[in-house]
């Protein structure tokens, strides 16, 4: 098995152990503190990201594809010197950023939201920025190695601990008001955030191959050849990823004013956002961890390819990372589509949310194309186009928010059209520009077959859902994602879709699995 298909098995279970994990928070924080709490929570968050993204400076992608590069020479010394430097960066600026987050927060929760109890969980949650900003450089220098087990083990362990602490933290802060959970749900989230550090800092000590301390401010001094190659590669993702955190940061102020103009009144408002990306994108996103898991395992994989020249295996792992990432996909956007309703009433105790997943599901197919074709881009040295195309989906997504959501005819609807026209036209666009850097084939029949296998695992799902007897909803979606699933996967190899190779490689089921396929 190659290192990266191994590296993508690893991420996908801890990827989707981790989601499991991560809805059982977001299920537990929307019991105590309701739409309302989750608005206010997910209305800080953004800024979070932008002040983490900020800090990274786009360093993770550049380490992972820079070590990458280093690996495959032997050159253990330029590995430490990409350490050393990336690690004395992304502290600086933590060190910066950090009280900048605890003493604009007053500023931003009273000028630019709508609703000036975010400050509560923005000033709870400003302590996990250098937390991240040394975890993120430790887990670029694994995958790099195409080590994906720390990051793996330590995402799980982060969220276990989340769900130790979150409903004790929300519990505890609830009686003294709404905005108080909200920052004790940030609060839990730090612990996590620490917990996982501290693992990979260990993880790290017991694997490295060389001392890190030793000599560390000199080789931080005679790193300027290093860093100037970091930036080449970190730059250009820092761009497009600051474009993305810039226009996410912006989303909620866009929104709130918006429909502040429809004539929504601000606690709705809060509450409206709070339903849609709190209760309904988390659901629809669940299955991107499947492409996450593809895109960090493509930068270094591609990587060491490109600085081979090897243009067959470029091809070769990208076309891999798209068929599946549309195969899996497919299958996420029928069950969210079928079980919307049940789904929302069994996780948060209402439907409110289940019209915004009939709404988008069928075009999440393009999100979860984004990544490994964004991965592809960076490995390639195109971060400077990905982040023109970041750019344009953004700009376009932002003016269609602001247009519909004002709309009073439109509202929050507006909002969830805005977001699907972001991604869908920054899907093309990266498309577009991997078409113009690599001989790529489209293989139509395939992509046909598998609207086919949908269509056909759609009608299954709805036949079995209109023919149960039972009304608990956790028996509805049990058996009709079980009917969808088995249905899916069987027309699949029976399509020829999965080949009796790719089958072989699944642990444990695939040898069985592989006596079914055709070839």
């Amino acid at each position: 098995m190659s290192k990266f298909l191994k590296g993508t098995i690893i991420l996908l279970l801890a990827g989707f152990v981790t989601r499991i994990l991560g809805f059982i928070n977001r299920i537990v924080i929307a019991r105590f503190i309701g739409e309302e709490g989750v608005g206010l929570f997910m209305m800080a968050f953004p800024t979070l990201i932008l002040v983490v993204t900020i800090t990274q400076i786009g360093l993770p992608v550049a380490i992972s594809k820079n070590v990458a590069e280093a690996e495959a020479r032997g050159d253990f010394k330029k590995i430490k010197n990409i350490l050393v430097v990336s690690l004395a960066t992304t502290i600086a600026l933590s060190l910066i950023f950090t009280p900048a987050l605890i003493l604009l927060a007053p500023v931003l929760s009273q000028t630019l939201f709508t609703d000036d109890r975010i400050y509560y969980p923005l000033v709870a949650i400003a302590p996990i920025v250098p937390i991240i900003a040394v975890s993120s450089v430790l887990r670029g220098y694994f995958q790099g190695r195409q080590n994906m087990k720390p990051a793996a083990y330590s995402q799980v362990l982060e969220q276990v601990v989340r769900i130790i602490l979150i409903a004790v933290m929300t519990k505890a802060f609830l009686p003294y008001g709404i905005e108080y959970a909200a920052a004790g749900a940030m609060l839990a989230s730090v612990a996590g955030e620490l917990i996982s550090l501290i693992y990979l800092v260990t993880t790290f000590k017991l694997k490295k191959r060389f001392p890190l301390r030793k000599n560390f401010f000199k080789q931080v001094h005679a790193g300027k050849s290093t860093f100037k190659e970091l930036m080449d590669v970190a730059v250009p993702t820092l761009g497009s990823r600051m474009i993305g955190s810039i226009a996410w940061f912006f989303e909620p102020i866009v929104v709130a004013h918006s429909l502040a103009i429809a004539g929504v009144a601000t606690t709705m408002a809060t509450k409206q956002y709070g339903t849609l990306t709190g209760y309904a994108m988390p659901l629809l996103m669940l299955p991107s961890f499947v492409t996450y898991s593809l895109a960090t395992s493509l930068v270094p994989a591609i990587s060491e390819a490109n600085s081979k020249n090897d243009g067959k295996l470029i091809e070769y792992r990208l076309q891999q990372a798209l068929r599946f990432a549309f195969v899996t996909g497919g299958l996420a956007v029928v069950v969210l589509y079928i079980l919307a309703d049940p789904l929302m009433e069994l996780m948060y105790g209402s439907t409110n949310g289940a019209y915004f997943i009939r709404l988008m599901a069928p075009f999440f197919l393009f999100y979860f194309y984004q990544g490994p074709l964004q991965a592809s881009l960076q490995a390639l040295n195109l971060a400077r186009a990905a982040m023109i195309n970041s750019l344009i989906g953004n700009i376009v997504k932002t003016a269609v928010i602001f247009l519909l959501a004002t709309q009073p005819s439109f509202g929050i609807k507006g909002v969830a059209l805005g977001i699907i026209v972001g991604f869908v036209l920054v899907t093309m666009l990266h498309f577009a520009t991997v078409l113009k850097k690599i001989s790529f084939t489209l293989y139509f029949r395939d992509y046909l077959k598998t609207f086919l296998v949908m269509g056909a695992s759609a009608w299954v799902g709805y036949w079995v859902i209109n023919h149960l007897s039972t009304t608990s909803k956790l028996s509805i979606v049990l058996t009709t994602t079980g009917s969808i699933v088995v249905t899916y996967v069987g027309l699949l190899i029976f399509l020829g879709l999965i080949t009796r190779d790719e089958l072989k490689r699944i642990p444990w089921i695939g040898p069985t699995l592989s006596k079914l396929a055709f070839k």
